[in-house]
Parts: C-alpha cells; sequence; structure tokens
C-alpha cells in the first residue's frame, strides 16, 4: 500500500509517536511488520511507528491488513495491539482507553476490558464505577468467553418468562440465548411458570420470621445451613460460584469435578425433552443406568454432607 494513501489514526497514545523508537525501528535490517490499517477511512489502527521508520527509509509502500470494523471497533483493535507488542502504552493511557471502552462498548464485561487494556479487572471496575458510562451501563455483558449475562439476573428471568409465554413450544436454548441467561436457568424459570410461581424468588426481607429469615444469634450450623438454602434459589448461580474458584481450577481431580456438575446442569423441561427422545427399545436401560448414577449422586451428596457436619462439629468444638 502506497504510504501516502495512508492517514493517521486515533491513537490510544496520548503523547504521540516516540521519536527514538521510530529512529532505532528505521534502523533495523529486517522487513517490518505489516500494520493495521482502517480500510473505510484509510487510517492507522495500529503501527504508527513502522509508518514513520518506513518513510524515514525512504520506502515508497508498506504492508498492511485491513480492518473493515467502526471507528469503535478499530479503536478496540488499536489499544489491544499497542498492550500486545511494541512500545506499551502508559498506565494513565490504559486507563483513558479503558473509559474510552465502556463508553462505546458498555456491554463489554470488566475482565474483558482489562483484557484489551492491559489493567486488572479491578481496576476497570472502580473505573466503572467513577465515569459516566456506570450511569448508562448495558442492561447484560459480555465476558471473555464470548457468554452475554445479564447485571441482573432477574432481569434475563423476567425475559425468559414472556418469551416462553409468547412461544411455549420455543427451545430453552433459543430462550436463553435472547434472554441473556443459561439454558439452566431458563429451565429453572419454566419449571418455576409450569408450577404457578414467579420466574425468580422474591427477596426475603432481613428480620422477617414467617419468611424464614435467620436471627442474628443464629448459630454457625445455622447460618450454614441457610447460606446453602440461598444458593439453591439458583443452581445456575451455584455453579458460576464453583467455576470460579481457583481452588476448584488447579488440580486435574477437581476440574474432573466441575466438568461432571456442568454436564448435569440442564433443567427439568430439558431432562423431559431428553426422555422423549430416548428410543423405546432403550428405555429399560437407559432407565437403569440414570438409577445408577442418582445413586451414586446421592451417596456423594450424603458423603459430603457428613464431611460438613463433621467440620461443623469441630468448629464449635463438640
Amino acid at each position: 500500500m502506497p504510504i501516502a494513501l495512508l492517514l493517521p489514526g486515533d491513537s490510544p497514545r496520548s503523547t504521540g509517536e516516540d521519536g527514538e523508537y521510530v529512529t532505532l525501528l528505521a534502523g533495523l535490517d529486517t522487513p517490518l511488520p505489516p500494520i493495521l490499517v482502517h480500510r473505510p477511512s484509510m487510517k492507522v489502527i495500529d503501527g504508527m511507528h513502522r509508518l514513520k521508520a518506513a518513510f524515514l527509509r525512504g520506502q515508497a509502500d508498506i504492508d498492511v491488513e485491513f480492518f473493515e470494523g467502526t471507528t469503535e471497533d478499530a479503536f478496540l483493535r488499536a489499544v489491544s495491539a499497542n498492550v500486545a507488542h511494541g512500545l506499551p502504552l502508559t498506565r494513565d493511557d490504559r486507563r483513558a482507553a479503558a473509559a474510552r471502552i465502556m463508553a462505546s462498548h458498555p456491554q463489554l464485561s470488566d475482565r474483558e476490558i482489562a483484557r484489551v487494556a492491559g489493567l486488572g479487572a479491578k481496576a476497570v471496575a472502580t473505573i466503572r464505577r467513577s465515569t459516566t458510562a456506570h450511569d448508562a451501563q448495558a442492561p447484560s455483558r459480555i465476558g471473555r468467553d464470548g457468554r452475554v449475562r445479564p447485571l441482573s439476573s432477574a432481569e434475563g428471568r423476567t425475559r425468559a418468562a414472556e418469551l416462553m409465554r409468547e412461544d411455549p413450544r420455543a427451545s430453552l436454548r433459543a430462550v436463553a440465548r435472547t434472554a441473556g441467561i443459561s439454558p439452566t436457568t431458563a429451565g429453572d424459570v419454566r419449571r418455576r411458570l409450569e408450577a404457578g410461581q414467579a420466574p425468580a424468588r422474591v427477596p426475603r426481607q432481613p428480620g422477617d420470621a414467617e419468611n424464614g429469615a435467620v436471627p442474628a444469634v443464629a448459630t454457625a450450623g445455622a447460618r450454614s445451613r441457610r447460606r446453602m438454602q440461598l444458593l439453591r434459589a439458583d443452581t445456575d448461580l451455584v455453579l458460576e460460584k464453583l467455576l470460579r474458584d481457583p481452588s476448584l481450577r488447579h488440580r486435574e481431580e477437581r476440574r474432573r469435578l466441575l466438568r461432571l456438575l456442568q454436564h448435569n446442569a440442564i433443567g427439568t423441561h430439558e431432562w423431559s425433552e431428553l426422555a422423549a427422545a430416548v428410543p423405546s427399545h432403550c428405555g429399560e436401560l437407559v432407565m437403569s443406568l440414570a438409577q445408577q448414577y442418582a445413586e451414586t449422586w446421592l451417596g456423594f451428596a450424603r458423603e459430603l454432607d457428613e464431611r460438613s457436619r463433621t467440620s461443623r462439629r469441630l468448629a464449635v468444638g463438640e
């Protein structure tokens, strides 16, 4: 691409290009890597140092790669590219870039913005709270894995319930994808609707005895049981909590447990769909296996319960 056709881009560097670094690149004997160019505007997204170095070398053209996205996405690529290689961005530039990305891409999660801008997730969360972008944040976020997660589980459940009422035959995966929740949560919403319940549990008020609130003087064992009751309110929440626990991800046998839990994390309605899909001549065999697996899981749960009870007894000195 002729250098004369290229324009300076919207750089995340507040101080512009570093002259010494340009001179260093110009003096290299090896070819310079291609620069990244926004095709609609012909502006340089990543590679202004290389472009100026090529000009100092007397080159008339330079190798380029084109980017076809929007201006906002082009800035996102510019930040990501400058963090990944070349002359590092200053911390102030990375923080300013994170704030700008929040404004243009409010649906991105703190961790994803942190990855792009080269910051910690906590630093990004602090920036989000202190910027006006926080006041107009999207109802859901896209994480590093590409999954869409609602900021409020209740909002996602309400949307799922509306979709199910509009089309009772819609699959759980289709509902989950549109509502921004997991298929497991969508299955729980369908079960609650079939039982005549609200799509989400109504939060219990502290001190409400009729709602089963735990008194302030509750024992350690009672508090633990209450915590488990709250976790059971949303199996998807429990699974997400376990998947984020570092102690469960750093050993193979624990990662195997997480995989088993994920494989079983489907809603009641999905189990019904699977049962309907079993051929009649395989019914008894599948039923026998399911019963054996259920008994195995039940024994596993009992063993964990016994360990938990033992730990609580030791904690209170029994």
